[in-house]
């Protein structure tokens, strides 16, 4: 019999705090980008010459605000994930969870250098794989949120053999899709360039979602471990985010888009980023269910009812 980590309400409850606090920073992180804020405070670690969390309220103004906002934000994910792996170390049997704990403190001080380096180094390099581990880190965040859920100690396998394996094969795929997806998008984001690809992983991100979902309704019910409440959700966000990339493209690339107001533009670029992270977590968790809940295995006699019904 498996064993089931014991629950803890206050570890679940971290890990959902500190995945939420991941993605408002990753809303400002946003608002940075989409208003070039980025270099608004010309130093690291230091805001002008102050301590970071001494620098004046009165003088955070215009990208000021937005730049110094973020930074602040940083420092509260920094905190919260460090508590989140203590919490783990203290409260969980699980060493894998342990391991993922750890990953993630050392994720979120990457983060924080790689931000500093964008400013200090004035690189776009930094500021794009910043941008792409910020999704990964919250990805990751989600994950652990589940693992410490009552969900998670549920033992339903309601889809099994060549149907489990399809369906994991396909969320796998569709996952990666995404994050590929975001990769593109964070480039196009800080350098204008690779357009093409974005647009080629919108349509193959799309197209996944779809033929996911599709199946994901034909063979689940919310009866068991899965559900359709996330797929659908993850086709919602699909539908608004290649509303928001519609708008985004006209915002920045056509010349309609200056007839746009600067706060219109802000608001749709970082809208854009912000249904892309939920549609990564909300794709990654998904992933996680199926292969929770599925048995892909495939024992003789299913094997033998397969070939029975092709011949």
């Amino acid at each position: 019999m498996q064993q089931h980590a014991n629950y803890s309400p206050w570890l679940h409850r971290t890990a959902r705090l500190t995945a939420g606090a991941t993605f408002l920073l990753i809303v400002i992180g946003g608002i940075v980008t989409s208003t070039d804020s980025g270099l608004a405070v010309p130093d690291w670690p230091t805001t002008f010459g102050y301590n970071m969390f001494l620098y004046p309220l009165s003088e955070m103004v215009g990208g000021i605000l937005y730049e110094h906002s973020h930074r602040l934000m940083g420092s509260l994910v920094g905190i919260l994930t460090i508590g989140l792996f203590l919490l783990i170390l203290a409260k969980d049997y699980r060493k894998w969870l342990k391991w993922l704990g750890l990953a993630a403190l050392i994720a979120v001080i990457v983060q924080g250098v790689l931000g500093g380096l964008r400013v200090t180094q004035i690189n776009r390099n930094f500021a794009i794989v910043h941008a792409c581990l910020a999704q990964a880190f919250f990805a990751l965040l989600c994950g652990i949120a589940w693992f410490t859920s009552r969900d998670w100690e549920q033992d339903i396998k309601t889809t099994t053999g060549e149907t489990a394996q399809k369906l994991r094969r396909l969320s796998l795929i569709t996952t990666c899709l995404i994050y590929v997806q975001l990769i593109f998008g964070a480039i196009l984001r800080h350098t204008g360039s690779r357009l093409d690809a974005h647009l080629l992983f919108a349509f193959l991100v799309a197209l996944h979602i779809f033929l996911l979902t599709r199946r994901l309704l034909a063979v689940n019910s919310e009866s068991d471990g899965i559900g359709q409440s996330t797929p659908l959700l993850l086709l919602g966000l699909l539908i608004v985010q290649l509303m928001l990339g519609t708008g985004a493209f006209f915002a920045k690339l056509t010349a309609f888009g200056e007839t746009f107001a600067a706060a219109l533009t802000v608001t749709i670029t970082t809208a854009h980023v912000a249904v892309g992270a939920l549609m990564l977590v909300s794709s990654f968790v998904l992933t996680l269910k199926i292969y929770r809940f599925t048995n892909a295995s495939v024992t003789t006699e299913t094997a033998a009812s397969g070939a029975l019904v092709t011949e």
